[in-house]
């Protein structure tokens, strides 16, 4: 359980930053966007598989459907703020 934590932080972590250099003028500096990417990852994998969005399985994969979570959040975010 620990070990599974860890690996799902650091891919979020992961995501939040690419999300962060895919959206630009949106994000929250480097530590916000890790935390955005955490919850985006959370939100991908809530969403996705129950909208049947899947991509196999695998680190790279996890990264990439974190990455479309946190895209989507910071974009939210981004409408929310203006």
């Amino acid at each position: 359980m620990g070990l599974s934590l860890l690996v799902w932080l650091i891919v979020g972590a992961l995501a939040g930053w690419i999300a962060g250099k895919l959206v630009h003028g949106v994000g929250f500096g480097l530590v916000g966007n890790m935390a955005v990417g955490i919850v985006g990852a959370a939100i991908a994998g809530f969403l996705l598989p129950r909208l049947g969005i899947f991509w196999g399985g695998g680190f790279l994969s996890a990264v990439f459907h974190a990455v479309i979570g946190a895209v989507i959040l910071l974009v939210l975010v981004g409408l929310v703020r203006r």
